[in-house]
């Protein structure tokens, strides 16, 4: 969600408030999504001109954070005297700012302090988010958003997540030789022909639920080969 933000996001204040209360107060919708970290939940909303997020992660202590992107009065005070009187409080509620609102810095919030380079995520635990969450990650769930992600995942973490795909689909499920991993598994769901374009909720249901089995079969297939547990990083 953060990545999808048009601008870049800053950190304002930490509220002794927490989340749910201040999603009912503004009427916004909570979204679930992931950091590398673990669980964040996070509604965006606009008041005044000025674009704010808020949210809680679940490692960090309760509360609700919030940020805002750069637009908008530049003054921090005026960003946050917006919000607080959109939720009927005063400032007694501002656990830490980035103004000096507040001073008990041992509170701030976890998420501001971790370091720009995230620690490296267990791949078998993004797997089991991603299988148990993939909308969230894709948007609509189609095979080509599936696949893209994937790719993009494995190019970004150097092939640790498909390295020898595409060879165990050939040798394994005869796939054909010369194609992609992606087109591989086409082959290996739709034995009678890839079906024809633009495909049903169906067929990419069936075409997602397919590559998901045959990725389980393949990072079994590296557990036992290797004699390591899937939960290795």
């Amino acid at each position: 969600m953060f990545q999808a933000a048009s601008e870049p996001l800053i950190s304002l204040a930490l509220l002794a408030v927490d989340l749910d209360s201040v999603a009912r107060r503004l009427r916004l919708t909570v979204e679930d999504s992931w950091d590398g970290h673990g669980t964040v939940r996070a509604a965006f909303f606009t008041l005044d001109g000025t674009d704010f997020v808020v949210t809680h992660h679940e490692s960090d202590p309760p509360g609700t954070y919030v940020w805002v992107r750069r637009g908008g009065p530049v003054d921090h005070g005026e960003r946050m005297a917006v919000l607080l009187a959109a939720l009927g409080v005063g400032s007694e509620v501002i656990s830490f700012s980035t103004w000096g609102v507040g001073t008990d810095l041992s509170r701030l919030p976890a998420a501001w302090t971790r370091k720009r380079v995230r620690q490296v995520e267990s791949h078998q635990r993004f797997w089991e988010s991603f299988t148990k969450r993939t909308g969230m990650y894709v948007g609509r769930v189609t095979y080509d958003a599936v696949t893209a992600y994937l790719h993009g995942y494995d190019h970004a973490c150097d092939g640790a997540l498909l390295n020898g795909l595409r060879e165990w689909l050939a040798q394994t499920h005869q796939a054909g030789q010369n194609l992609v991993w992606h087109a591989q598994v086409v082959q290996v769901v739709f034995p009678e022909g890839r079906p024809v374009e633009p495909w049903s909720e169906d067929e990419h249901r069936q075409a997602v639920t397919g590559l998901f089995a045959l990725l389980e079969e393949f990072f079994e297939h590296l557990a036992s080969r290797h004699g390591v547990t899937q939960d290795s990083s």
